[in-house]
């Protein structure tokens, strides 16, 4: 079978972008929403970074700097004044071709910046509007949409997607989606809301005196190593070893579509001299599972829901079902090359929660009202970073990780993060890096090195030990497991890159075949994978690829998993035209060895399918320019499976061996 995680990204003929993102997302949850990254990197395409003006924290938005080189662009600055030139890059610890590359992409040395020349006339004048209309279904027919049957989806099948941005320069930026997923109602007249499915607004201003960053409506915060407070976009272990280091952007505006993990209200950055004061307040309804206490005869809070998919009766009467109403603040000292951090905050629900009724939901969180504190900390010496933060919720447990990137020579930069999650803290808001996909209940240590000898050769390589001291879901004792990444790239020239990546792990699970005793057994999995990208002449490039999964049970039989496929890119620099194609094979031995590979979309928009079964995927997405300020793209794509009659499980089920998509899109730019 092949299952869709559909989030919004870049043009079709952007290979920088696609590089940053597909060097993140190749080792993320399949569920992962990457609607803001892309929003980010193409709004500083289109509104470029002034490296003579900017700050750490918009450097740290663009994910592929690391903090060692951020400090060393800023300290080149203070040394030796604003950049004259470009080429100056070259002469800054940390800045190959590469990366000044993709810098230059988002920023430059004299691109607009400030209030300086603001005015309301001015605000209009110069300001870019972007309108974005987005369709996207199915095109066989699916169990939920047959007519008379008694279970069945509420709404139409399609995907409505409808966008508008406005900005000036950096300093003002206004957002608005308006969406319906597949299965709901264009319109909901329902206890819980009447309206669009789902709408999402934000007004975001910055560098206002010493207003440094004001938000109205839906925003997000980040703040340390994600441990105490950290909403929205986040990232784990991957190709790219420096994200284990997350990097904090305190108070941005929310504008992706992904319907949890953001707040509603108001939020503001001050500055005070070497400190800036974050305080924010939100409240915001949430979807939630109900389960009737039999002791209090009360309703209680059985799970939050994140799919934001609102397309049965049972689904639509948990909408918006409980208040969620937090407060708080983030104190931030910074001098020279030292910052410390100190957040507080305090939830409360307007239900309380239900205890878990499995052994392993012993230390989950129960009532309505939390508070957490945390302190996080980094400092630059010489060529190393240090980094970590320490995290409380009270009267529950505590969460703490420290580390270390050092550029031990030109060509080797290492990292080193520990970890400690103690299995009863909790924070609603809590992506520290690990395992499991939330910091709590594990211990671990990760170790990694960057080697590049040369402009033509770079190896990653990481191993991280972890372990739980408490049970997990599937794991009915204290457990153990290491995971073992490599990547060795190859570029000869500045058109052809070959990837070469070997990833092992070994996690423990319940044994599958258990009698009277709950026992564990060791669980391995190995990736191999071949990319080969070439340019052919100017219009055409290709890019192929070969993964191969092998996965092991102890006292059973190897299962395997097999993809290649092939991609064909037109991008011709004064056409009208550009677009590209796919043909991929896959063969799996079922849902474990499944394989997942980034594909191209329509403009803000991408998918990461997860390949299993046996068939052929293919794909062409086109963008054609209608004139100035309008573009249209189109995209089709069909799975083909082997000896299947069926596609699919439950309402999304399709008579057949076959799943088909069309998407279209259009935007509007003034």
């Amino acid at each position: 079978m092949l299952s869709f995680n559909t989030v919004y990204a870049q043009q079709t003929n952007d290979p920088i972008i696609e590089y940053i993102i597909e060097s993140i997302v190749d080792n993320q949850a399949e569920d992962f929403d990457y609607t803001e990254l892309v929003d980010r990197l193409n709004y500083y395409r289109r509104n470029k970074i002034n490296l003579n003006k900017t700050s750490r924290e918009q450097l740290q938005e663009l994910v592929f700097l690391n903090p060692l080189q951020i400090n060393a662009l800023l300290n080149h600055i203070t040394i030796n004044g604003k950049l004259i030139d470009e080429l100056e890059l070259q002469s800054i610890d940390g800045f190959n071709l590469e990366t000044i590359k993709n810098l230059l992409y988002f920023a430059g040395i004299n691109t607009p910046s400030g209030f300086e020349n603001f005015s309301f006339k001015n605000l209009f004048k110069e300001g870019r509007n972007d309108i974005l209309i987005r369709y996207n279904r199915y095109l066989e027919a699916q169990k939920g949409y047959s007519p008379g049957s008694t279970s069945r989806y509420l709404g139409t099948p399609e995907r409505v997607l409808t966008r508008y941005r406005f900005a000036y320069s950096n300093n003002i930026q206004f957002s608005l989606n308006v969406e319906k997923d597949p299965g709901e109602k264009y319109w909901n007249n329902t206890n819980n809301q009447t309206g669009p499915d789902f709408v999402s607004a934000s007004l975001y201003i910055k560098d206002l005196r010493k207003l440094k960053k004001l938000a109205f409506g839906d925003y997000t915060l980040q703040f340390g190593q994600g441990l105490t407070l950290w909403s929205g976009l986040s990232f784990g272990k991957g190709a790219d070893i420096f994200t284990v280091a997350k990097q904090d952007l305190g108070l941005r505006a929310y504008t992706s579509v992904n319907e949890y993990s953001y707040f509603r209200g108001v939020a503001t950055q001050i500055n005070l001299g070497k400190f800036d004061f974050t305080p924010f307040v939100s409240y915001i309804n949430l979807d939630a599972g109900i389960a009737l206490n039999p002791i209090t005869n009360a309703e209680d809070i059985s799970s939050l829901q994140q799919s934001g998919l609102h397309r049965t009766n049972s689904e639509l009467n948990n909408k918006n079902r409980i208040g969620q109403f937090i407060f708080g603040g983030n104190l931030q000292y910074n001098y020279k090359k030292l910052s410390i951090g100190l957040t507080a905050y305090h939830s409360k629900y307007s239900k309380n929660f239900a205890p878990g009724n499995s052994l392993y939901n012993k230390f989950d969180f129960t009532g309505n009202s939390l508070n957490n504190a945390g302190i996080n900390y980094s400092y630059t010496l010489k060529n190393t970073y240090f980094f970590g933060e320490f995290a409380h919720s009270l009267n529950y447990g505590f969460a703490y990780v420290n580390g270390l990137i050092s550029s031990l020579s030109p060509a080797v930069s290492m990292v080193l993060f520990h970890r400690n999650y103690q299995k009863d803290y909790f924070s609603f808001y809590n992506q520290g890096i690990g395992e499991s996909s939330t910091a709590v209940n594990e211990k671990g240590f990760f170790g990694g090195l960057q080697i590049k000898p040369s402009r033509k050769f770079e190896l990653n390589f990481y191993t991280d030990l972890f372990k739980f001291p408490w049970l997990k879901f599937r794991v009915d004792a204290p457990s153990t497991g290491y995971d073992v990444f490599s990547q060795f790239t190859f570029a000869p020239n500045k058109t052809t890159k070959f990837i070469l990546r070997y990833q092992f792990q070994n996690k423990q699970q319940n044994a599958a075949n258990q009698i009277f005793v709950n026992t564990l057994e060791f669980v391995k999995k190995s990736n191999y994978r071949l990319d080969a990208q070439y340019q052919i002449n100017k219009n055409f490039s290709l890019k192929n690829r070969l993964e191969i999964v092998q996965y092991h049970e102890e006292n059973t039989n190897n299962r395997f998993g097999f993809l290649a496929y092939q991609d064909i890119n037109y991008s011709p620099l004064s056409s009208k035209l550009s677009g590209n194609m796919r043909l991929a094979m896959f063969e799996t031995d079922g849902f474990d060895t499944r394989i997942y590979a980034y594909e191209n979309d329509v403009l803000y928009g991408f998918s990461i399918p997860g390949f299993q079964e046996k068939g052929i995927r293919f794909y062409t997405n086109a963008r054609y320019n209608l004139k100035r300020g309008v573009d249209f793209w189109l995209r089709y794509s069909i799975t083909k499976y082997n000896d299947q009659t069926t596609v699919g499980s439950g309402l999304d089920e399709i008579q057949g061996n076959s799943r088909s998509e069309i998407k279209a899109q259009i935007r509007f730019q003034f």
